[in-house]
């Protein structure tokens, strides 16, 4: 009787959590495996894709040298844009978590507030804002900073500079919930035993919140990454990343199984990114919640 209560006991998870997977599996998992399945399927330009299997779309993308530096121009910027969101958002957070109510949640919902935007409407306005006669260059002009204006729209600048407004909340909210466990009594003890602020920084809180500063460069990266509308607005046609090539494939030429495989690349290579830097999170942070 007891050993039938365990086995109820434990299969009452699985049970409650069935619906949540069924949804899970319908919505994601079975289109990755059908566009994994299509990206082996040979392509014609008279036939279309075609019911026979091959790897030539794989060879092709790894091995052409175009495609090679659409890869490294994606990776460059998700580089990038991590960068600029953990010095931007770090210290932001730090603010943040010291300020007194009301401000610190009139401060928050303002950080956070872009997230409740459409990405594709913040580009538009990142568009009008970084354009020839945008609000930047008319300042730059205004103030003879520049005698021209400076071209950011079509440019990995202009890219950017829009993908790290979007993406900053995500490092901010990361950093954020690892603040919360600092007791800041912590901090005070350093102090009063006569460390100066930035030594107590760099000892104590510094090690405290790098968990949760690489938990936010793996949504960051992902994310910037696997990034399609704000490319595709600022940077244009010409300046391809990953996301726009495949929709070009799919869109464009009609080429799905070359669009499919630059996807499951694009995946692979990011699934290959996060789950080294938890890797490397687990083992360098290890000691920090033993």
């Amino acid at each position: 009787m007891a050993t039938l209560d365990n086995d109820r006991a434990g299969a009452a998870p699985w049970l409650l959590s069935a619906p949540a997977l069924l949804l899970f599996c319908g919505l994601l998992l079975v289109p990755l495996v059908l566009t994994l399945m299509l990206s082996f399927h040979v392509f014609s330009s008279s036939q279309g894709t075609l019911a026979t299997y091959t790897l030539r779309n794989y060879i092709e993308v790894i091995t052409d040298p175009y495609y090679g530096s659409i890869f490294g121009r994606t990776a460059g910027l998700a580089f990038a844009v991590t960068l600029l969101c953990i010095l931007l958002g770090v210290p932001e957070t730090i603010v943040l978590a010291r300020m007194k109510r009301p401000w610190q949640s009139i401060c928050l919902l303002v950080v956070l507030g872009p997230l409740l935007i459409s990405v594709v409407v913040r580009t538009l306005g990142w568009q009008i804002l970084l354009g020839n006669n945008g609000v930047l260059n008319n300042a730059l002009q205004a103030l003879h900073i520049t005698s021209e204006p400076i071209r950011l729209v079509f440019t990995m600048t202009g890219v950017v500079i829009a993908l790290t407004h979007v993406l900053v909340p995500f490092m901010v909210m990361s950093v954020w919930a690892t603040l919360q466990k600092l007791d800041p009594q912590v901090e005070w003890a350093g102090r009063s035993l006569g460390a100066s602020p930035f030594r107590v920084f760099r000892r104590v809180v510094l090690p405290q919140i790098l968990p949760g500063v690489l938990s936010g460069s793996i949504i960051v990266f992902a994310l910037s990454a696997s990034a399609f509308a704000t490319p595709a607005l600022i940077g244009g046609r010409r300046l391809k990343v990953v996301a726009t090539a495949a929709y070009d494939e799919f869109l464009g030429t009609l080429n799905w199984p070359l669009g499919a495989t630059i996807a499951v690349l694009l995946l692979i290579a990011n699934v290959v990114i996060v789950l080294g830097c938890s890797r490397l999170a687990e083992r360098r942070f290890k000691h920090i919640f033993d």
